[in-house]
């Protein structure tokens, strides 16, 4: 399936159907959300134009452009965009021009970003270490020289584990209401860790109710569908590919992170012109 620019994008993309569809309904709160305030931080430091990767509907983007930022988004689901595109059109915006359905490993745009953000962990979707380091050769090409890569990790097992492999069981049914009509979206979840791999598989139920009735339901599952890094790693694997000036930062915030966060942010440039790249 081409995109906009010519990306490829594979048909067995995740986020699609009740998935799509639910996902501002269960974000109701995404606004005040604290990476929001923290992104536009590093945008005012490193400067425009701005690459939203993983946008989904848009929370972060359409946000940027209300306010003038200079702003492209990319993300690999069609239906995603869709609703995005949706959402900017009821806003008078049109955005058609700046959206691109592409996958990170295979990125090509049209033109270089001085800030690329990648919110949400959309990064850890890249399980194979290969595909990942290949998504970000892919942005440290779209990045200006002296531009700045900001995204968010996580570790996605806090607990001691109980094994080095075990699931988790299924989470209580968790509903949320459309204000447009009234429908009713339900989702339980359950997952499976891999503590040596540092993969989890993922296993997702929906349900769309109007007037007390389930008029649709889904079942997705992805294995593996999400990996993590230590710190260490993630640092490693930017440097590798020729990233300077990384750091860590605890949270959305702009104190170093400390060796007991679950949730961090990396930040790193490309070097300015005459530095010259690691192999």
């Amino acid at each position: 399936m081409p995109g906009p620019a010519g990306g490829a994008v594979d048909e067995d993309y995740e986020y699609r159907g009740l998935i799509a569809e639910a996902w501002d309904v269960f974000r109701a709160d995404a606004p005040s959300w604290p990476d929001v305030a923290f992104y536009r931080t590093v945008i005012q430091a490193s400067g425009q134009p701005v690459l939203d990767v993983g946008c989904a509907t848009g929370r972060l983007v359409l946000s940027y452009l209300e306010d003038g930022i200079d702003a492209d988004a990319v993300d690999v689901s069609p239906e995603m965009l869709e609703i995005l595109r949706r959402k900017a059109g009821e806003r008078g915006s049109d955005v058609s021009c700046r959206l691109f359905q592409q996958e990170l490993e295979t990125l090509t745009l049209p033109r270089l970003y001085r800030t690329i953000v990648v919110s949400s962990s959309t990064f850890q979707l890249l399980t194979d270490v290969a595909a990942a380091t290949e998504a970000l050769q892919r942005l440290y090409a779209q990045l200006q020289p002296g531009g700045t890569l900001v995204m968010s990790l996580m570790l996605l097992w806090k607990d001691e584990p109980p094994a080095p492999r075990f699931s988790t069981e299924w989470s209580d049914w968790r509903e949320a209401v459309r204000a447009s009509d009234g429908a009713i979206f339900r989702r339980r979840s359950r997952a499976t860790f891999d503590m040596v791999q540092q993969l989890q598989s993922t296993e997702d139920e929906y349900e769309l109710v109007r007037h007390g009735h389930v008029v649709a339901a889904e079942a997705h599952a992805r294995s593996p569908a999400t990996r993590w890094y230590t710190q260490a790693q993630a640092l490693r694997l930017l440097r590798n590919v020729g990233f300077t000036g990384t750091w860590l930062t605890s949270g959305f915030t702009l104190q170093p992170a400390k060796p007991e966060d679950t949730l961090f942010c990396v930040l790193a440039n490309r070097p300015d012109a005459g530095r010259h790249r690691r192999s």
